[in-house]
Parts: C-alpha cells; structure tokens; sequence
C-alpha cells in the first residue's frame, strides 16, 4: 500500500516548537539509516531525497536518523513512502545530536603526558640495544689475529665461542629493539585517541526523527525529501561547428552542460541526479510596491536649545560607533537583501535528468555533465568592425529547435575539431536565430583607410556654424575559393541634441540595415562575396553644430 503524508508532515511542523520535546515520548525510538537516492540541483540550491528502508513493528515508533546534514531547511521536510500495512507519518523534527559530555581537558593532558613519557623510556630502551648491538659488530669486525693475550693462536673451540657470545649479543640487542618498538606503536595509538578526543568538534549531522505508526509489523520505505542552499548549477556549451565540403553543407552542434558544485555538507554517492532552470531563492510572489509621493521637501523642524526632547535624542551611530553585535545584524542584514541577476525561460520551468548515476563529494568542487546535445544547420558569414579591429571574424547562425530555452552562459567553440577559444551564448527561446562566432579567417582581408578628416566651418557669408566631416574606404577581398557573406560594421554618429546635425554624405555606399540589434546609429553593409573577389565600401558623415559651442563625440552610455 502506497501511503502519502505531506500534510501531516506540514502539520506537525508548524506544531514542531511547541510540542517537539514530547512528541516522542510514547514512542519507542528506533535507528534508521539513510541513503540519499535522488537530487535535483537548482541555479540557487537543490532537494534532495534520501530513502530509508526498514522493518517496523506494531505500533508506535520513532524513527531516529542521524545522518542528515545540517545544512538542510527544517520546514522543507516532507516524507512519503509505501509499506505493507496501514502506516501513518505523525511528527517530524529535526534537531542538533545531543551534545557528548564535556571533556576533562587537565586529566586528558595529564594521561598524553604519561604516555609520552613511556615513549621517551621506550626510546632509551631501543638507543641503548642499538648501542650494544653496533659494539659486538665492531668487536667482530675488528678482532685481533689471535685470542691470546699476545696475539698468539687459539684453538678453533675458542674462536667458535667467540662467535657465539657475538651472535647473542645482536640477538639480544635485536629483541629489545623489537619489543620496544612494538610497545611504541601502541602507545602512539593511544596517543592519538586522546589527541583526537581532546580536539573533538561538534557533530557535523543533523538528527531526523520521524514518528509512524503501524497496524502490523511490516517492512516500510520511506523517502524523506528536504532542502539545502550550498549548491548550483550553471549552464555550459559546446559548440562544434563543421564548416561542410563541395559535398557536404555547414552543420552545428550544440552540446548543452551543467557545472554542478555542491559544499551541503553530505556526498552525493551514486545518486541519480536532475538540474532544474526553478530558483527555489526567489519566493513565490512579486514584490508589493508601497505608494509614491511627490512633495516638497520637507526639512527637520527647529528645536530650542535645552529642551528636553533635544537632549533625550540619541546621538546618530555611524557605522564605526555600533557594537560588534549590530555589527553583525547589519552585515546579515545587507547580505540578505542582495540582489541576484534572474532570467526568464521557457514556459515555467525546464528540468534535465542526467543518465544513469553520479556521484559528487562536498568538497570535490565543480563537476562538468552532458545533459543533452542538438545538431543543426548552419548559416555561414564572415563579420568584422574594421572599426575597431580589421580581422574577419567567422561567425555561424543557427535556429534554435529545442522546446527548452537556452540559458545565458560559456561556450567552448570547435572549428573542424579544432579549439578555437570561448565565447557567451544569450539566452533565447525556441525558433530564436541564435549567433555564434568561431574564430578568425584568414582568408578574407580587411583595410579600412581614412581618406578625408575635416573640421571647418559654414555659413554663406557669416560663419554660423561649426563642422566636423570625415570619409573613409573600407577593401574586403576574399581569399577563398568559394563565396562568402560578408557583414561590415561601422559607427555613425547620432545627436541627441536638435542644435547638433549629423548626416550621411551622399558619397558613402548606401548600408544594407542600420541600427542593428538595436543599437543606434551601427550600420551594416552585407553582401556575397565572389572567390577572390575585392569590394570597397565607402563611408562619409558630416556633423554641424553652433559656432559658439563645442562638440565631442564620445561612447553612448
């Protein structure tokens, strides 16, 4: 039987401060253990959904799991899960393990003191055998001739018991070594327990404790699922771009990634895992506007001296006058009105489960994953802003065909299997033209000259106004051998001022569009180039403004 207990499991919650002392206190506890089995990760956070499979008994219990981390939002636990008979989800609570005893840190020092002392002794032991050890091999390697007092000649029975007490003296010296040794090793075990317990830290996990109860005795899984904020995706590319033959036409494809980083506190072991486009950070209405008035200013009102309520004002605190605790409130307070930039995608929300299971340690750092990959044509074109930059630029657009937006992010670029750099993708629906560059061609030159600058003045008979007018030739030639889009970009000047003419002289060659991708006053000439053909463009403006004023032409803002 399938059971669901999200309700209650919302109930007892909102109960949880008041009754979570003695809520299990009809309940015999029993320990869980618990596997995180699922994890969906978000821009701003993930759930993850851990599975606790066991056998109950009849009756009422307490399952107590002591595994959970303790960077996870109490309010977000929900369990279901099915068994073999009726089973009802009563309370769930999480809380901090209870804290160990305190440690005798004096009677800790004391006993590591002793045990180092025994060591020092054992180390005596081991130097002194190594010492008697090194003295019978120098008596052997530097025995006389002879054994006599005069050197003279013993018999053979002599030399062998000379050789005898030799042997017994290492083998002596060899077993002390060993023991002491031995004894060391223990003694530095017990070292550093007590090392490790006198620098013992706070428990890491978090304690659940869910209350059930059973009509009968069963077996029982139950998926506990909560969330945490110490994880995100964000949304990587490849682009791989194959720039065709006489046989065969441009194509892209487009491999989508997330980068997946987590520090939650928990590893994430053989999970299965999804990324999700929801920001589970942003709450889930707008924002209330209050009203907006239009008033005078109003200034503070005058105080006579000496009054009272002059005197029982506060003084103003400044930032360097508050105390380390509104310190810190201000801090916090600040971080947690800090804006985030927000993309809007899709319908409502896109979800990528990835492929078989994944594993990601809380401290591994980021971890790069295929979710999905689209193969598309591709419309070729060579684009430059001689401008600023005389190289061509191959560039390759394409129409997005996925039901799921692509998400503003880095793109690695490939030409022909090559790695040609890294780019930005923006975001864009599906059907959206979407516009990728992939690198210089060297093939196609570009020279922009300036073939006339001059700043003078007008006027038939009186000088009434100022100019400034400027012409330029741009040459495009085409080195390869098949034909090529071109698309030149240039910078006409726009006056946002009605005393300040700009116009474009009658010399320049007419632009194919202007004001491209909304930018004011950017034109574009565009056109099919031959194999090795050269074009020129040519490009003129005047500006005209009143004489007794000046004129700059600067980076709109």
């Amino acid at each position: 039987m399938r059971i669901t207990a999200k309700w209650l499991a919302t109930t007892s919650l909102v109960l949880m401060t008041t009754a979570a002392a003695s809520s299990s206190s009809w309940a015999a506890n029993v320990e869980a253990n618990s596997a995180i089995d699922t994890v969906t990760v978000y821009p701003d956070g993930a759930t993850v959904t851990r599975v606790i499979s066991l056998d109950l008994a009849s009756g009422d219990s307490t399952l107590v799991a002591k595994d959970f981390p303790l960077s996870l939002d109490p309010s977000s636990l929900r369990v279901e899960g099915e068994a073999g008979a009726k089973l009802t989800i009563g309370t769930i609570d999480a809380r901090p393990p209870k804290a160990a005893p305190p440690v005798n840190l004096p009677e800790l020092d004391k006993r590591i003191e002793a045990l180092r002392d025994q060591r020092a002794d054992l180390q005596g032991a081991i130097d002194s055998a190594d010492a008697r050890r090194k003295f019978a091999q120098h008596f052997a390697e530097a025995s006389p001739a002879g054994l006599g007092e005069k050197g003279e000649a013993r018999p053979i029975t002599e030399w062998r018991a000379a050789f005898a007490a030799v042997a017994e003296e290492i083998a002596i010296a060899d077993t002390a070594i060993r023991d002491a040794t031995r004894k060391q090793r223990e003694l530095d075990r017990q070292i550093a327990q007590l090392e490790a317990e006198r620098s013992a830290k706070p428990p890491s996990k978090l304690e659940v404790r869910i209350d059930v109860a059973s009509a009968a005795a069963t077996k029982a899984t139950l998926r506990v699922t909560y969330a945490v904020r110490n994880a995100r995706w964000m949304p990587l590319y490849d682009a791989r771009l194959d720039t065709g033959a006489k046989d065969r036409k441009p194509q892209l494809e487009l491999v989508r990634r997330a980068e997946v980083t987590q520090s939650t506190g928990e590893d994430w072991s053989n999970v299965t895992l999804g990324v999700s486009t929801v920001r589970i950070g942003r709450g889930g209405s707008a924002p209330e506007l209050n009203s907006l008035v239009a008033q005078y200013p109003q200034g503070p009102k005058p105080l006579a001296l000496g009054t009272a309520s002059d005197l029982a004002r506060p003084a103003p605190m400044t930032r360097q006058a508050q105390s380390p605790a509104m310190a810190k409130i201000a801090e916090a307070t600040e971080r947690a009105d800090e804006q985030q930039a927000v993309t809007e995608i899709g319908d409502f929300q896109a979800t990528f489960k990835i492929p078989g299971r994944v594993s990601l340690g809380a401290a591994e750092g980021a971890k790069s994953l295929r979710i999905a990959s689209m193969t598309v044509p591709a419309d070729l074109a060579v684009r430059a802003a001689p401008v600023m930059d005389p190289t061509a630029f191959l560039e390759a657009s394409f129409r997005q065909t996925d039901d799921a937006s692509l998400l503003p992010g880095k793109v690695a670029i490939y030409r022909d299997g090559t790695f040609v750099g890294r780019g930005k993708i923006t975001a864009s629906a599906k059907d959206d033209i979407v516009r990728l560059g992939f690198g210089a061609d060297d093939k196609v030159r570009i020279e922009r000259a300036v073939l006339k600058r001059n700043e003078g003045s007008a006027g038939l008979l009186v000088t009434t106004s100022k100019t400034d007018e400027r012409s330029f030739k741009t040459t495009i030639r085409n080195g390869h051998d098949f034909p090529i889009k071109v698309a030149i970009e240039d910078q006409l000047p726009v006056s946002e001022n009605e005393d300040i003419v700009v116009e474009m002289l009658s010399s320049s060659t007419q632009p194919t569009a202007s004001n491209i991708r909304e930018r004011r006053g950017v034109l574009e000439w565009s056109f099919d180039a031959k194999p090795g053909e050269a074009r020129d463009i040519n490009f003129a403006w005047r500006i005209r403004w009143p004489k007794d004023k000046g004129m700059v032409i600067v980076p709109a803002g």
